[in-house]
């Protein structure tokens, strides 16, 4: 398995070294050169699979080797140890034909976890095997980066800087990343938005130079194996309705708002997964919404909502769409990044947009449609919904043809989002883990969101790792 870059200056290197470029160098992201395509036979099979076997068939296809099975098989066993249930993802019916898939249950009770625990473990087995100490450094709007450090603080040869938003997170978001007291972990709040710390990263990593001078890596769903690792959710999932509908096959309905969690659906369905609709489910910061109605790709103003794990404008894996879309050109995705570039939008064509509409619906949940959607299922299926997944149900109910079945992505557990819940005068009970959050100290600096700034913040944890 050899991967490429979207934009072609980046081409056949192997799984280890995509894993490490994590953006690649060329400043497009990377792909596999050609999509593995599992047949009905191979499908039948794997759907009699547990979570971890699953994995490990999927895995296989993309690391190709350059692991020896017992040791991937192990990577896999230590990344799903810590989840609280015991199929990792389970799916629960709410109505019929309408399952949510359950995301959350991972250390820090987001669906980030499913992937961040996979690639912690992964970056610690490649540190011990080069023996070299790896730098990871990430952006997030809120989950990434508690699951991001939980999945790789402890770990020898390690250490990781997280900028955040400042002010623009949960609570519970911030105290989950901010409550670390470890020299090999710095959190870094921003003046800013999630995009202004995306674009510092993207900057940070585009400069070859200083990303290998300090061994930086992504953890941001610009590196591919977060897509790889989410992928095997949706085909569990699928196996799960399987079992309970004799159907062809499943719609989707997925809060997205950096356009990971949606392609690693979008990587399935061209694996040959039956995947019907993807619904791109947003809020009101709907750039993504735009392009799949319209045919443009264009920011807007930035907006804090009641998702802010989904206050992003630009989505950093929509240049992978892109490369399948423009069938798989890296010079003509190339001009469309340089279009958006210079003119702060990318339009398609009439014809583009057509097969966008084949494969994609959207919707963007405005926050009154979000906190009904929450109260709405809760007085009537006792199940509480967290804003994201609220919106990926309204979503489903805006576009879902009724007679067929649907699995919305629940991607956070409500505790994580109580100012939203509140406002739905819903009491919930929060979980031991959150609880005790409320009474650590916090460890972060809040900074200008200015490159030259978040690189000295960087030195610190750079002068620590080199003693």
């Amino acid at each position: 398995m050899n991967f490429v870059s979207t934009r072609g200056s980046v081409n056949k290197i192997g799984f280890i070294d995509t894993v490490l470029m994590g953006l690649a160098n060329d400043g497009g992201l990377l792909v596999p050169e050609k999509i593995p395509q599992l047949p009905a036979e191979k499908l039948k099979a794997m759907s009699k699979l547990t979570y971890q076997e699953l994995a490990f068939e999927i895995f296989s296809y993309y690391v190709d080797g350059e692991i020896p099975e017992n040791e991937l098989k192990e990577l896999i066993q230590k990344s799903y140890a810590s989840f609280r249930h015991p199929e990792v993802t389970p799916v629960q019916k709410l109505k019929d034909n309408m399952y949510v898939l359950e995301l959350f249950h991972g250390p820090t009770f987001a669906f980030k976890d499913i992937a961040l625990q996979f690639l912690g473990n992964l970056y610690s087995y490649v540190s011990k095997k080069k023996g070299e100490t790896i730098h990871i450094l990430g952006a997030t709007s809120g989950d990434t980066g508690a699951s991001a450090i939980e999945g790789v603080r402890g770990k020898e040869g390690i250490r990781i800087c997280i900028l955040h938003p400042h002010g623009k997170v949960s609570k519970v978001q911030e105290l989950q990343m901010t409550t670390i007291d470890d020299q090999s972990v710095l959190n870094l709040a921003i003046k800013g938005t999630f995009d202004d710390g995306q674009r510092i990263i993207k900057e940070l990593f585009a400069d070859v130079d200083l990303k290998d001078k300090y061994h930086l890596r992504a953890i941001n769903s610009i590196n591919f194996v977060r897509i790889l690792a989410q992928t095997v959710y949706y085909f569990y999932a699928y196996f799960q309705i399987k079992k309970e509908h004799d159907i062809e096959s499943v719609n989707f309905s997925v809060p997205t708002g950096n356009f990971g969690d949606i392609f690693a659906g979008y990587l399935a369905k061209k694996m040959g997964l039956p995947v019907g609709k993807l619904i791109v489910a947003t809020n009101e910061n709907n750039i993504l919404e735009g392009f799949i109605r319209d045919g443009v790709y264009k920011p807007g103003e930035f907006r804090s909502t009641y998702s802010p794990s989904m206050d992003i404008q630009v989505a950093s894996n929509f240049e992978r769409y892109l490369y399948y879309l423009l069938d798989e050109n890296p010079n003509k995705v190339t001009d469309l990044m340089e279009q958006f570039k210079s003119d702060g939008k990318i339009v398609v064509n009439e014809e583009l947009l057509h097969q966008v509409k084949e494969e994609f619906a959207a919707h963007g949940v405005v926050g009154e449609e979000c906190l009904q959607t929450i109260s709405e299922y809760y007085a009537e299926t006792k199940y509480l919904l967290d804003p994201h997944t609220a919106c990926g149900v309204a979503a489903y109910e805006r576009f879902n043809n009724l007679n067929e079945v649907c699995i919305t992505l629940a991607t956070a557990h409500p505790a994580k989002f109580n100012e939203s819940i509140e406002r739905c005068n819903i009491q919930q009970t929060f979980p031991e883990q959150i609880t005790q959050l409320f009474d650590k100290p916090q460890y972060l600096e809040v900074i200008e969101a200015d490159k030259d700034e978040v690189v000295r913040n960087l030195e610190k944890l750079f002068s620590y790792s080199a003693k």
